[in-house]
């Protein structure tokens, strides 16, 4: 079982280094001098200016000097800084991520106590009546957008029932977002549920234990569900990461401070550094994310302990 994390673990760092490259040659894709398309709007600003700001990011140089500064400030813990305010960018995302992160979390868990039971149920009771309308349910939520979802959401539960608030960060103000994100990938939890209960569930050794005589109860508490668990955790870790990524819309609707919508406001003022932070920090934690899925295989199944 070490063995089997210690390679993912060097995966993930691979993983990482690649990313770091990515972000060195992400400003060099964008078409034009980022310098002047960040000061298209200003006025009386000189070239001196100009290419003092470039001296400052580094722009003046190779990109392979760029890379390697960027790699040795990386070590250190440090970001560099915003381009409007001079904030360090990495105080900034670290105070915005565990926004994020909660609201990923709250989502998740909603996702899974909504669409687990759910496709499990559709499982059991494959074929019949109430199998098809949850997994016709399933498809419409999963084909409904999150700003759509979001917004329907917003006008009953805050402007017309009035139960929740609009928009903020309060302790309330996650349940909106959470259950935007939440209920949309509850129908994918659901639908990969039936799937992998369904697979097991043909599997010869349900038959044998249903050959000897044990309760049915037991066959799917013990048998069925854990086996049928490590393809929906695989699900689950991708939706996670999903969520990360998918947040961007959802927090601006609902103005929620977290890395999302600081990075949507960082790409309308054209401030690289904090988008090279924000893609950074969102790959290493997907990394994060899939090394814990790993880990939960292993105890999951016993021949990934045995390998």
């Amino acid at each position: 079982m070490l063995r089997f994390l210690g390679q993912r673990a060097a995966m993930g760092l691979l993983t990482i280094f690649v990313t770091t490259i990515a972000v060195t040659l992400l400003i060099h894709l964008v078409p034009g001098d980022p310098v002047e398309i960040m000061y298209a709007q200003s006025q009386g600003t000189t070239p001196e200016q100009i290419e003092a700001m470039r001296s400052s990011l580094g722009l003046d140089q190779p990109i392979p000097v760029q890379y390697l500064h960027f790699v040795g400030r990386l070590l250190q813990g440090d970001l560099g800084v915003t381009i409007r305010g001079q904030q360090s960018v990495a105080q900034l995302l670290l105070q915005r991520l565990p926004n994020t992160l909660a609201l990923a979390a709250l989502a998740m868990a909603i996702a899974t106590l909504i669409g687990m039971p759910l496709g499990f149920l559709a499982a059991y009771k494959r074929g019949t009546l109430l199998d098809g309308v949850l997994m016709v349910t399933a498809i419409a939520g999963i084909s409904i957008p999150h700003f759509w979802l979001g917004l329907l959401l917003l006008f009953w539960l805050a402007v017309d029932l009035g139960i929740l608030p609009v928009a903020g960060s309060g302790p309330l103000n996650i349940v909106l977002p959470a259950l935007t994100l939440g209920l949309s990938n509850a129908a994918i939890v659901a639908r990969m549920t039936r799937s992998a209960m369904i697979d097991v569930m043909s599997q010869d050794f349900i038959r044998t234990a249903h050959a000897k005589g044990l309760p049915k109860s037991r066959v799917l508490r013990r048998h069925v569900l854990r086996a049928g668990l490590v393809p929906v955790v695989t699900v689950m870790g991708l939706q996670f990461a999903f969520m990360m990524g998918g947040a961007i819309v959802v927090e601006n609707i609902f103005a929620w401070n977290g890395i999302g919508r600081l990075a949507l406001e960082a790409i309308f003022q054209r401030d690289y550094p904090v988008i090279q932070g924000f893609i950074l920090v969102f790959a290493t934690t997907v990394v994060v994310v899939m090394l814990a899925l790993d880990a939960v295989y292993a105890l999951l199944d016993p021949r990934i302990r045995r390998s």
